[in-house]
């Protein structure tokens, strides 16, 4: 499976999107800064996520960051709408393995100079 063509619409130029779309200069402004410039998916939860399934899938990305267009509805409905759809295609955790941040990225766990001392006193005991 190919990467969406509509790929293609967010790498042109601000000047090929006046070109074909005979924006003004306002229009072209409210185009690009609706989106914040970013890669805008418009669409039910589950063509929302055959997009971010097809760009995980393909190499297109590997992680996305969500930026919806309002607080905090729009996050809202992402989580409650897209979020389900992810996890029923396994795109998406249902439940996470540690109970910190840190344990969920396998990340140590940093001694502080108190610990070590603590250590070293319990060691030496």
């Amino acid at each position: 499976m190919a990467l969406d063509p509509s790929f293609d619409q967010f790498v042109k130029s601000p000047q090929v999107w006046e070109d074909e779309n005979g924006f003004t200069i306002r229009q072209l402004y409210q185009h690009v800064a609706s989106a914040r410039g970013h890669f805008t998916i418009v669409g039910t939860p589950a063509q929302i996520v055959d997009v971010l399934e097809d760009w995980f899938h393909n190499e297109g990305a590997d992680g996305f960051n969500i930026l919806p267009p309002w607080l905090p509805t729009g996050l809202s409905d992402f989580v409650d709408l897209v979020i389900p759809e992810l996890q029923r295609r396994g795109l998406f955790r249902t439940e996470y393995e540690g109970r910190t941040l840190r344990e969920n990225l396998g990340l140590p766990f940093p001694e502080t100079r108190w610990a070590l001392s603590r250590r070293a006193a319990h060691a030496a005991e």
